[in-house]
């Protein structure tokens, strides 16, 4: 395993209040950023889950067993992205890499908008953009610090003198 039980210098003491105020304003503003678009894709994926259900029991699709997978795929998908966004609230160490990973999904959907016969180019910029935000908030490292285990986190400099 890559982590360790116990810092050379002993264990760590901090606990999670410890990452909030080192992680400074900017940091706290990043992750409220990072909780609310997630949140937000949760709540549109819910949404996209009940359009489908009306579709499918109002409307005869061409063929049911693709409608019925489909369905079933996005209210997955909506369970997934709503575990994240709670967890990315508790700042769950995993939660981090199942956002990076719901995001490049979200943006391979966004090129997908951006091409072809039925191109919806407004539809990829609203795909595209949270997601290429909240990749590049989670890389940030005071970010990635904070939804680290306490045990991974670094150790604070000692201030001089001390």
């Amino acid at each position: 395993m890559n982590r360790r039980d116990e810092r050379p210098d002993g264990p760590d003491d901090r606990g999670p209040a410890a990452s909030d105020s080192s992680a400074g304003g900017g940091a706290r503003s990043a992750l409220v950023v990072v909780s609310v678009l997630l949140f937000g894709e949760a709540v549109l994926v819910t949404v996209l889950l009940g359009w489908l259900l009306i579709d499918l029991f109002s409307l005869e699709p061409s063929s049911m067993a693709t409608a019925v997978a489909l369905t079933v795929l996005v209210a997955v998908g909506a369970i997934w992205v709503w575990a994240v966004a709670v967890a990315s609230l508790r700042r769950a160490p995993w939660s981090r890499a199942a956002a990076i990973v719901w995001q490049i999904l979200q943006i391979s959907v966004a090129v997908g908008a951006f091409q072809g016969l039925f191109a919806r180019p407004d539809v990829g910029w609203l795909l595209l953009v949270p997601a290429v935000t909240v990749i590049g908030l989670l890389l940030w490292t005071p970010v990635r610090i904070a939804y680290s285990r306490p045990e991974d986190r670094p150790l604070e400099e000692a201030p001089p003198g001390a």
